[in-house]
C-alpha cells in the first residue's frame, strides 16, 4: 500500500486565535488505499475479454431476455448491420465534438463489435495478436502491405479503399 505524506503544522494559540509564528513543518506518514489504476491496453483488452465471455453465454439465452442472444438469432448480416449503426452514430457525434457521446457511442461500437466477433467466431486473443503484431509499424507501411494482400471479389457491391 503507497505512503502518503501529510504536512502536520505546530499551532501556537493566541488568545483563541491561531497563529503560526514559527510554520515548523513535520511529516506525518500515512496509509491511503492505491487509487485504481487508469485504464491501460491490458486492462481495456480483459474488459473486452470479460465482455466477450458474457456475450459467448448469452448467445444461447431467450432472445426476449438478451438482448445479446437477440441480436445474434437475427443473424450474421443484421449483427453486422447493427454494428455499421453503432459505428456511424459514433462517427456522426465525434464529427459534431460531443466529447461525452463519443466516449457513450464508442462503449456501443465496443459491444456490437464483440457481437460481430462472436457471430464470425473471432477470438478476442485473435484482436490481440494482429494488433501486437502491427505494434511499432508505421501505419502507411502496414497499411500498404495488406492492400496487396486483400482477394478480389467481384460479385460484392462496395469497395475497400486500401
Amino acid at each position: 500500500m503507497p505512503k502518503s505524506t501529510k504536512k502536520k503544522q505546530n499551532k501556537r494559540t493566541n488568545g483563541g486565535r491561531e497563529s503560526r509564528p514559527n510554520q515548523r513543518t513535520e511529516i506525518e506518514t500515512i496509509d491511503l488505499p492505491r487509487p485504481p489504476a487508469p485504464l491501460t491496453f491490458s486492462s481495456g483488452a480483459m474488459v473486452l475479454d470479460r465482455l466477450y465471455d458474457v456475450v459467448m453465454d448469452r448467445r444461447t439465452a431467450d432472445p426476449a431476455v438478451s438482448h445479446s442472444a437477440r441480436l445474434l438469432s437475427r443473424g450474421l448480416e443484421k449483427v453486422a448491420q447493427k454494428f455499421g449503426e453503432e459505428a456511424i452514430e459514433c462517427l456522426i457525434e465525434g464529427a459534431a465534438g460531443n466529447h461525452g457521446a463519443v466516449v457513450t457511442e464508442s462503449a456501443d461500437v465496443l459491444y456490437h463489435l464483440v457481437v460481430l466477433w462472436v457471430a464470425n467466431r473471432v477470438r478476442p486473443e485473435e484482436v490481440w495478436r494482429e494488433l501486437k503484431r502491427r505494434e511499432g509499424v508505421s501505419g502507411i507501411a502496414e497499411k500498404a502491405s495488406r492492400a496487396r494482400d486483400l482477394p478480389i471479389v467481384s460479385d460484392l457491391e462496395t469497395t475497400k479503399i486500401p
